[in-house]
């Protein structure tokens, strides 16, 4: 399905309700986890300690933090939709955030996204949208929320 194209408030509108798009999948690999431990000061073992994970954890492998895995929405979102004519882009506020299953390492995620509502607030188009982080061959998300974004249009 190539990346949803909007141009303008009334295009953006004829999504409500609808699927946007699916991104396409991405690694998450024990470097990126690694990473995100040191900019974040989360060492916990559970994240970067294979040989304890391995005998310790119910997952038998080290997972990745909840939040490197939202810190990835935005990467992925910029692969299902290029709103065009905007002045400026604000990340406005994560909803009903639900982490229902861990990211083990090496696993594939990629985020489904439907627009729940468009709301034109004098000029500022407020849009929630209902993301969810799909772990491929994992029936459950990885997480569910609604991400709200407020797009200034020209």
């Amino acid at each position: 399905m190539g990346k949803l194209i909007i141009n303008s408030f009334a295009e953006f509108e004829q999504y409500i309700g609808k699927e946007l798009g699916i991104s396409d999948y991405l690694k998450i690999t024990q470097e990126q986890i690694n990473k995100f431990a040191e900019a974040t000061l989360d060492y916990q073992w559970i994240h970067l300690d294979r040989e304890r994970a391995e005998k310790e954890s119910p997952f038998k492998t080290t997972i990745a933090h909840g939040y490197l895995n939202l810190s990835v929405l935005p990467y992925l979102w910029g692969q299902i939709i290029e709103v065009n004519n905007i002045k400026m882009l604000v990340n406005y506020g994560i909803e009903k955030l639900r982490f229902n299953q861990p990211v083990l390492v090496d696993s594939e995620v990629r985020v489904r996204a439907t627009l729940a509502s468009l709301v034109n607030l004098r000029g500022i188009a407020k849009a929630e949208v209902h993301v969810s982080l799909e772990i491929k061959d994992n029936a459950k998300p990885a997480f569910d929320a609604t991400i709200v974004f407020l797009y200034h249009f020209v």
